[in-house]
């Protein structure tokens, strides 16, 4: 089974390539970020695409911002959408929903940017982290949890820990947060595959980030035990960030039991920019 995570950031503007990539890639299951669209709407673009290839769909959006989806060949069984007893801001967003495929439970995430540290909505994504363990938690055995985290589990996660001082996404109640949720038995099956090597799965749109791989891993697939022995091959398919109109995330992928292109990972295909040293880049919003 190939499970696939990838932001699209807004699912209109990435129809044309959304769907060939589901072409090519023919993933299995699929979970989607900030779709930007509201139920509805999200039927209405693609229920007939989607049906025409075999998959069901759960959506779970709002009309401007946010939503996250999961589309299933495998069956689509139990659809829970937002985190019960959840936090909001004010209210609950649209950034999780779950669901039964396979028989494996999948949590499809967009998880709160935080925006500044300290900030109101800092404290909120750091809530909301916790509300989600408590439902991950729960159950059942087999379980993946996947999606935009906006957390880089650690410095080898960012392409220069110095550019992201003062920035959310490294801070250290964030990643305490994340290896929370992952202390309930979850492995970071791309970093447990792929322990050394440089891999990113975000790159700003601006400034030729991704030319130059200036980017982050904030886009995790994180399974249990079961699942995760069942792994043959993880890695970032970058090539769907390549080309005209791309999001400015990578999918994620994984395949269990059998891998159909081999074990290819980790980012596919390699980045051919060389590692920047340390200290002479900068992100686009630290330049004055």
């Amino acid at each position: 089974m190939r499970v696939a995570t990838w932001n699209v950031n807004s699912v209109k503007q990435r129809l044309p390539r959304l769907l060939p990539w589901l072409d090519e890639r023919r993933p299995d299951v699929v979970c989607l970020q900030e779709t930007k669209l509201a139920d509805d709407a999200f039927g209405a673009l693609l229920d007939a695409e989607l049906t025409d290839r075999g998959y069901q769909v759960a959506a779970h959006g709002e009309t401007q911002w946010n939503g996250v989806a999961i589309l299933s060949r495998v069956g689509l069984e139990d659809v829970v959408r937002g985190i019960p007893d959840g936090p909001g801001f004010p209210h609950q967003e649209a950034r999780a929903i779950a669901a039964t495929c396979a028989g494996v439970r999948i949590h499809g995430l967009y998880v709160p940017n935080g925006r500044e540290p300290d900030s109101d909505h800092y404290r909120y994504k750091l809530e909301w982290l916790a509300a989600l363990k408590r439902q991950v938690d729960a159950g059942p055995e087999s379980r993946i949890v996947c999606g935009d985290m906006n957390i880089a589990p650690t410095d080898a996660d960012v392409f220069d820990p110095d550019a992201y001082v003062g920035q959310t996404h490294v801070t250290e109640p964030e990643r305490a947060a994340l290896a929370e949720l992952q202390s309930i038995g979850l492995h970071d099956v791309v970093r447990d595959r792929w322990p050394t090597e440089r891999v990113f799965s975000y790159w700003d749109y601006r400034a030729g980030m991704f030319h130059q791989d200036l980017g982050m891993r904030i886009d995790l697939v994180l399974a249990s035990d079961p699942v995760a022995d069942r792994v043959k091959a993880a890695w970032v398919d970058r090539k769907a960030r390549k080309g005209t109109g791309p999001s400015d995330h990578a999918p994620v992928i994984i395949d269990l039991d059998e891998a159909p292109d081999g074990d290819i990972g980790p980012v596919v295909p390699p980045p051919s920019a060389p590692a920047a040293r340390r200290g002479t880049k900068k992100l686009p919003q630290a330049k004055k």
